[in-house]
């Protein structure tokens, strides 16, 4: 005899970068009486607005938004403080009988937030060697090494993103086992909390589209602005902020190393990259349940994952 699921008490809508999953987040939370939990890494950063598409005020409608701005730029991202802030947040919520409407592109932090995941310390000798070789022959060198060790997370990791290939790089040298052997593998459900995981996937010429009008909107509503602004409160030296799309290029420019159309250019091709790796990382998830969240199917999205939550409540 089968048991049915539990109903979820947490809902997660992820996937790509401009799907559109904080206006779904949003709308969801509005009906369930509930308040969205933040898992894009990058808008836990303090400042960091433009370039991360984080919802004004106006955008929000009202809804509570956790876990935005709870960093300073010069903060190394952690995975693992994120799960405890995350995991408190839910519980918190839960206990004053709110949904969680769990919001983010960030694989790794949606999957530590709601699942049982277990995060290795950090092993400082093996970090320092590791950080060395980095300054040495560069992030492509290491990525080509970690992607050699472990192809799922060479994949979910930018090749320029040489403070995550580091420490996946350490976590395999400490535990011996691959960085991704904690995720869970096919019909195995390792959650903290029973979770509905909406996927919004777009079609990729129209997700291109997407990117690249996005971008352009960030240049004329002030990036450049909003990153040499955060450059005077030490963004330059932040290992995980300045590394973030955007953000980087513009620091490049900055610098004199590349104009700032190429700046912008290289922030859509980044981008476009990027996202690619989200939706492979969520396909991979047989626990998501995917939405077309394309022009012609955007117009009744709320109410098809609506349909879906009921489902999953009523089953």
């Amino acid at each position: 005899m089968n048991t049915p699921a539990p109903a979820p008490q947490v809902i997660a809508v992820v996937g790509a970068t401009a799907a559109g999953k904080s206006d779904l987040g949003v709308a969801l939370a509005e009906r369930l009486g509930g308040e969205v939990v933040n898992a894009d890494s990058m808008q836990l950063y303090r400042g960091m607005d433009i370039g991360t598409a984080k919802l004004t005020e106006e955008e929000r409608r009202g809804v509570p938004h956790h876990l935005l701005d709870v960093w300073d730029v010069t903060v190394t991202a952690s995975v693992a403080e994120y799960q405890r802030l995350a995991r408190a947040t839910i519980d918190r919520l839960l206990a004053a009988g709110r949904t969680p409407v769990l919001v983010g592109g960030s694989g790794l932090y949606v999957r530590g937030a709601v699942d049982a995941l277990e995060f290795p310390g950090t092993e400082p000798a093996v970090r320092a060697r590791l950080e060395e070789e980095l300054a040495t022959v560069g992030s492509g060198a290491l990525h080509a090494r970690l992607a050699a060790a472990d192809p799922r997370a060479a994949e979910a990791i930018l090749p320029s993103n040489g403070r995550r290939i580091v420490r996946a790089l350490e976590v395999i040298e400490i535990t011996g086992r691959p960085f991704t052997a904690q995720l869970p593998g096919p019909g195995i459900d390792p959650t903290v909390y029973p979770t509905l995981q909406l996927g919004v996937a777009v079609d990729r010429p129209e997700l291109d589209a997407r990117i690249a009008d996005r971008v352009d909107r960030m240049w004329r509503a002030g990036l450049v602005d909003e990153v040499r602004a955060l450059e005077r409160v030490g963004l330059r030296s932040g290992r995980t902020a300045s590394r973030a799309l955007g953000y980087h290029q513009v620091l490049a420019a900055l610098a004199g190393e590349c104009g700032e159309d190429e700046a912008r250019e290289e922030t859509v091709r980044a981008t476009r990259r990027f996202a690619r790796r989200q939706e492979s990382w969520f396909r991979r998830d047989a626990r998501v349940h995917w939405l077309d969240g394309s022009r012609e199917g955007r117009e009744g999205l709320v109410e098809r994952a609506w349909n879906l939550l009921e489902r999953t409540v009523t089953s």
